[in-house]
């Protein structure tokens, strides 16, 4: 059954040379463009309050992406090619609506393909907005600011360090209200308790319309010797992630133009931080999973420290960047906190118009 959407937003079946998918719409039609790309396990319809915020004179834009919500169930994310396959179904659109550049916002694994587009597209960018980005290193698997791997096949990243009961019960259905359901996930660890989302249902929705299989969430997974003992496959978004396909990232240096960054994250967030509760080495060092090899060998990634310390090359080679922590916040802050959010985002946006 289709998420229902809220007034003012209009969903549409989209059918570009790379992929047929749902795309939401708002705003006028001869606006600026502001294409919206969604985090891991959720969809288009977590953005639907900051597409009707926008200031007038903006079109807004939020597909489903491959391997999430209405899009084609048959077209599937290559994992080696990293957020390739997702960063050029974002220029497709793009391309398909007849947009020649746009704004373009990221959550979480949406700030992950925004970074593979910059690097392939950077002159498809109006601005780029970065809500609780994940690094540009990858998710797990690396110990310090310049994405190292902790061993040679990337172990203890991709599908293999995903928990199997979350990703049955998303296949399954499950509306129920337990700590380990998708609902208690997402209440805890999506925004910052006690806070909930006055459209809980809808997004649980968007949670559980995440595709599940061998090939899409959460992939495939290869053996290890190393721990966790699972390294990265090659298929779904889990794997996508992984430091082993992220390729070059000193790329972002080199790009020309630079668009501006503005970089907006939660001080509370559990999932992309320092010391994520979603990462190995921070699972690992707590005691939570068996056989840590040690801080030495796998310490928590430093996911915001890597975010900064690319973002302040990219600076020095001439970009711009803004990092913005809005307090008492979890991993969603233009959910959690949409005054502060579109405070500065609209800031950003218009920004541009004087450059």
């Amino acid at each position: 059954m289709p998420i229902p959407t809220l007034p003012g937003i209009t969903a549409t079946t989209v059918t570009t040379p790379r992929i047929t998918t749902r795309v939401l719409f708002s705003g006028a039609e001869d606006g600026t463009p502001v294409l919206f790309l969604h985090g891991n396990a959720s969809s288009a319809t977590f953005w639907e309050e900051t597409m009707l915020a926008l200031p007038a004179g903006y079109r807004a834009i939020a597909p489903d992406q491959r391997g999430y919500g209405d899009a084609d169930h048959n077209v599937k994310i290559d994992a080696t090619r990293g957020t390739g396959d997702l960063a050029d179904d974002a220029a497709a659109l793009l391309d398909h609506l007849g947009y020649a550049k746009a704004h373009v916002v990221g959550h979480s694994a949406g700030g992950s393909v925004i970074w593979r587009m910059l690097m392939d597209y950077p002159e498809r960018f109006l601005s780029v907005t970065l809500a609780a980005p994940g690094s540009p290193y990858g998710f797990g698997g690396t110990k310090d600011l310049e994405g190292t791997p902790c061993f040679d096949d990337f172990a203890g990243s991709g599908g293999g360090v995903v928990s199997q009961q979350f990703t049955q019960a998303i296949a399954e259905g499950d509306r129920s209200d337990t700590p380990t359901s998708p609902r208690g996930v997402m209440n805890a660890y999506y925004w910052k308790p006690p806070f909930k989302p006055a459209r809980e249902e809808e997004l649980l929705s968007s949670l559980l319309s995440e595709h599940v299989g061998g090939q899409e969430y959460p992939g495939d997974i290869v053996p290890s010797a190393n721990w966790p003992t699972a390294a990265p496959g090659v298929w779904g978004p889990a794997n996508m992630l992984s430091p082993r396909y992220t390729g070059d990232v000193s790329r972002l240096y080199r790009i020309e133009p630079k668009p501006s960054i503005l970089w907006i994250r939660g001080s509370d967030d559990q999932i992309v931080g320092d010391a994520s509760l979603f990462d190995m080495g921070t699972l690992g060092s707590l005691g939570a999973v068996p056989g840590w090899p040690g801080a030495e060998v796998f310490p928590p990634q430093p996911m915001v420290g890597q975010t900064r310390a690319v973002l302040e090359q990219y600076q020095a080679a001439g970009g711009r960047y803004q990092e913005i922590v809005l307090p008492e916040t979890g991993h969603t802050p233009y959910i959690e906190k949409p005054e502060a959010f579109n405070r500065a985002f609209h800031a950003h946006l218009e920004a541009t118009k004087a450059e």
